[in-house]
C-alpha cells in the first residue's frame, strides 16, 4: 500500500480500489469560493461599502497611551509679566510697520532683538522661493530637493528668524520647536496675535528650570506661503549646504555661518491665529495630515485636545466636509443605525452600538474630510515639513471671538493660548524617548474620537476580496471556452494563452507610465504657461500616443479583429489581477487613496463585459449589465470623476475650464510628490483603458 502524507493530503480508495486524492480543507474552500464567485462578489462588495458606512459608529474615544506625558498635572507658571512682554512685542511691531512700511527685514531684526533680550541664541536664515515644476527624477528624492526660480532678485528672498533657549537640565541632544508663520511684508493683525502668544510663552521658558529639551522658536517668513519657509529652515537644519550660492551675494554677512542648531526634534507645534471665531468661544482647529497620508502620533493630538478643552476652555474642532452635514441619504443611514442601536440596547443593555443621527452626520463629515485629506497626499499645514524628517508635528489655528484690535480681550487670549502651549511643552518635555506608544495609522471622526488601522482596513479588505476569486473563475471559464474549440482540452489549462492578455495589460500600463511623465516635457515647452493650454496639450499628446499604441500593436486595440484570438474572460482575469496588485500596493503607501480607488475601480472591473453579445441577445439582464458597465466606465474616467466631485461640492465647471482646473489639481499633486498622482497614471488609468477594451471586445 502506498504511503500517505498526512500533512498535505488524505488518501482514500474508490470502488475499484484506485487511490483518490482528497483536497485539503483550505483547497476545498478556495474551490467553493471560485465556483460561486459572482455571489461572493456581490456579498463582499456590499459588505465593504457597509463597513465604510459603519466606521463612524466604530470610532473609539481617544486616550493617552504614554503615561509619562501626564497632561495638566502641573500648574501653569505663566504670569502677567510674560503676557505683558508678548503684548509689548505686538505693539512695537504694529508701530514699526506704520512708520516703516515695506521694510520687512527690520521687523525681523526687531523680533530677533526681543529673542536676544530673553536670553535666546538668535540666527537668521535666507531662503529663495521654490519653483512649482514637475521633475520625474526628483519625485522620490528627499525633502531637500527643490527647483530654483530664475531671475530672482535679492529683495525676493525670504528671511526666517530662529531663537533657541538652551535647556538648563538638558544635554543639548533634544529639542521642541514652536513655529509662527508671519508675513513680514503684508502681515495682518491676526498674525501679530500669534507672535504675541508665543512671545509670552518664550518669556516664561527663558526663566524656568524644569526644561530638559531645548526650545526653538521659528518665525517663518510666509510671504511665499506657510510651508516653504519651514521646509527651507528644516533643510538647512538637517542638511547644511556649504556651497556658495546666490544667497551669499545678497548677504551683508554669511548667514550660514551663524545658523544655530539644537538637538533632535521631539515634536513641533505650528501656531496660527486665523480670523474671527463664528462660535461664542475661542476656536482651536487641529490640522494633522502630512504628505501621502502620514499622521503624527495620536498622543500629541490627545494632549493638545485635553488641555484645550479641560484646561483652557477652547472649542476644538477638526475639518469636515460641510456639504455632507445636509445630506439626506446620509441622514437616513444615521437614523437607521440609531434605531438599530436602540433595539440592540433593549435586547442587551451592554450593547452600546448606535449613536444619535446628528453625531453620525458629524462623524461621517469629519471622516470624509480626513479620508480625502490623506488621499490627496498634500499637507494641510506647515507641520507637513516636519513629517518628512519623522518629527511629530501639528498645526494649531486659533480663531478668537473678539476683533484683533480689542485691547481688553487680548490679555486673556494671550494667557490662555500661551498656557495651552506651555502644558503641551511640559508633557513633551517629560518624554524620555520619541512618541511611540499610540497610533500612527488612524482617522479622526472628531477631536476626541478615532478609528484605528485595524478597523478601517476591514472595509478595504472586503472591497478587494472578490478580485482574486473572480480572476481565478474567469481564467477557468476562459480555458473552458478554449477547450470547446480544440481537440486537446487538457493542454489548454497548461498552455500560455494568458500571455497574449498579459502583453496587452503590460502595454497599457507602460502607456500609463509614459502619460505620467508627460507633464515634465510639457512644462519645458516655451510659451505654454496657461493651465488650459497645458491640459489641452497633455490630452492631445496622450490621445496621440494611445492611437499610436493601438496602430503599432493591434492586439491592444478594442476595435481590432486580432482581439478575436484573445479570450475576453482571460483578458479580464489578468486585468483584475493587475488592479488587485495595484490597489494592495497603494494601500501600503497611502491607504486612503487605495480605499477611494477601490470604490471606483473594483465595481468597474467586476462589471466590465463585452457589449456586443448583450446587444445581440437583447435580454433585460444583459442590457442592464452593459448599461452599468458604461455608467461605471464613464464615472471612473479621471477627468469625469474630477468634474463630478466638483459638482457635488457646488462648483460648476464646463468646457475648457474643466481641463485647466484638472491640470492645476494634478500640478498640486506632483508639486507635493503625492503618490496619488502615480496611482492615477500607473494603476487607475491603465485598468480603466483595459476595461474599455473589454467593453468593446469583438466577441
Amino acid at each position: 500500500m502506498a504511503a500517505v502524507n498526512r500533512d498535505n493530503e488524505e488518501e482514500v480508495k474508490t470502488d475499484d480500489g484506485s487511490p483518490k486524492i482528497k483536497p485539503r480543507p483550505i483547497v476545498r474552500l478556495g474551490i467553493f469560493l471560485i465556483a460561486h464567485s459572482p455571489v461572493f462578489s456581490v456579498v463582499f462588495s456590499a459588505a465593504g461599502v457597509l463597513a465604510l458606512l459603519l466606521l463612524p459608529l466604530l470610532a473609539k474615544n481617544t486616550y493617552i497611551s504614554e503615561n509619562a506625558l501626564m497632561p495638566g498635572s502641573a500648574r501653569s507658571m505663566l504670569s502677567n509679566r510674560d503676557v505683558s512682554d508678548g503684548s509689548k512685542l505686538v505693539k512695537d511691531i504694529k508701530n514699526f510697520r506704520l512708520n516703516h512700511e515695506g521694510q520687512g527685514v527690520e521687523v525681523q531684526k526687531l523680533i530677533g532683538k526681543y529673542m536676544s533680550d530673553m536670553g535666546a541664541e538668535v540666527s537668521y536664515q535666507k531662503f529663495h522661493p521654490e519653483g512649482n515644476q514637475f521633475h520625474p527624477l526628483h519625485f522620490f528624492s528627499g525633502p531637500d530637493s527643490y527647483t530654483l526660480l530664475e531671475n530672482v532678485s535679492c529683495a525676493s528672498y525670504g528671511v526666517n528668524v530662529a531663537g533657541i533657549i538652551r535647556a538648563p537640565r538638558g544635554d543639548g541632544k533634544e529639542s521642541i520647536v514652536l513655529v509662527t508663520p508671519y508675513d513680514f511684508i503684508n502681515g495682518g493683525d491676526y498674525e501679530d496675535l500669534s507672535l504675541g502668544i508665543v512671545s509670552s510663552l518664550f518669556s516664561l521658558l527663558s526663566r524656568v528650570t524644569w526644561l530638559s529639551k531645548d526650545i526653538i522658536w521659528l518665525v517663518a517668513d510666509s510671504r511665499y506661503g506657510d510651508y516653504r519657509p519651514v521646509a527651507a529652515w528644516l533643510t538647512e537644519y538637517h542638511s547644511p549646504s556649504f556651497k556658495v550660492s546666490d544667497l551669499l551675494k545678497c548677504d551683508e554677512q554669511n548667514t550660514a555661518d551663524n545658523f544655530r542648531r539644537a538637538g533632535t526634534m521631539a515634536a513641533a507645534l505650528v501656531l496660527k491665529v486665523d480670523g474671527r471665531s463664528e462660535k461664542f468661544e475661542d476656536t482651536l482647529s487641529i490640522y494633522a495630515e502630512a504628505s501621502n497620508g502620514q499622521m503624527p502620533n495620536l498622543d500629541l493630538i490627545n494632549v493638545v485636545n485635553y488641555l484645550a478643552v479641560h484646561r483652557q476652555g477652547f472649542y476644538v474642532k477638526v475639518e469636515k466636509v460641510v456639504s455632507l452635514l445636509s445630506s439626506s441619504w446620509l441622514k437616513i443611514f444615521g437614523e437607521i443605525f440609531e434605531a438599530v442601536g436602540k433595539l440592540a440596547h433593549m435586547l442587551n443593555p451592554d450593547w452600546n452600538f448606535g449613536i444619535p443621527a446628528a453625531d453620525y452626520l458629524e462623524g461621517s463629515a469629519t471622516l470624509a474630510s480626513s479620508l480625502y485629506s490623506q488621499a490627496l497626499g498634500i499637507p494641510t499645514g506647515p507641520h507637513g515639513a516636519f513629517r518628512d524628517y519623522q518629527v511629530d508635528a501639528i498645526t494649531l489655528k486659533v480663531s478668537p471671538r473678539f476683533p484683533p484690535d480689542s485691547k481688553t480681550r487680548q490679555h486673556d487670549f494671550f494667557l490662555r493660548g500661551a498656557r495651552l502651549l506651555e502644558g503641551t511643552i511640559r508633557s513633551v518635555n517629560n518624554l524620555l524617548e520619541k512618541f511611540h506608544q499610540s497610533f500612527f495609522l488612524y482617522m479622526l471622526t472628531s477631536p476626541s474620537k478615532f478609528i484605528s488601522v485595524g478597523v478601517y482596513m476591514i472595509a478595504f479588505a472586503l472591497l478587494v476580496a472578490p478580485l482574486p476569486m473572480v480572476a481565478a473563475s474567469l481564467y477557468i471559464d476562459g480555458c473552458k471556452s478554449l477547450t470547446n474549440s480544440t481537440d486537446n482540452p487538457t493542454e489548454n489549462f497548461k498552455s500560455w494563452k494568458w500571455l497574449d492578455a498579459a502583453k496587452q495589460v503590460f502595454t497599457l500600463h507602460l502607456f500609463g507610465f509614459i502619460v505620467t511623465l508627460l507633464p515634465y516635457f510639457i512644462c519645458q515647452v516655451p510659451g505654454q504657461h496657461s493651465p488650459t493650454n497645458r491640459s489641452i496639450m497633455w490630452g492631445t499628446t496622450s490621445s496621440s500616443l494611445l492611437l499610436i499604441t493601438f496602430v503599432t500593436m493591434p492586439g491592444c486595440s478594442p476595435f481590432s479583429s486580432r482581439l478575436h484570438g484573445t479570450n475576453w474572460a482571460i483578458l479580464k482575469s489578468v486585468t483584475i489581477s493587475a488592479a488587485f496588485i495595484g490597489l494592495c500596493l497603494m494601500s501600503i503607501i497611502n491607504f486612503a487613496t487605495a480605499e477611494i480607488g477601490a470604490l471606483l475601480l473594483v465595481p468597474t472591473c467586476l462589471m466590465a463585459q463585452p457589449i456586443k453579445p448583450a446587444l445581440r441577445s437583447r435580454r433585460l439582464k444583459s442590457l442592464l449589465g452593459a448599461f452599468c458597465s458604461i455608467v461605471l466606465l464613464t464615472i471612473g474616467f479621471p477627468v469625469m470623476f474630477f468634474a463630478i466631485s466638483k459638482g457635488l461640492l457646488g462648483e460648476g465647471l464646463v468646457g475648457l475650464s474643466l481641463g485647466g482646473e484638472f491640470w492645476t489639481w494634478l500640478e498640486s499633486l506632483w508639486a507635493w510628490k503625492s503618490a496619488t498622482y502615480l496611482y492615477i497614471g500607473m494603476v487607475h488609468l491603465p485598468c480603466w483603458l483595459l476595461c474599455l477594451c473589454i467593453l468593446f471586445h469583438p466577441s
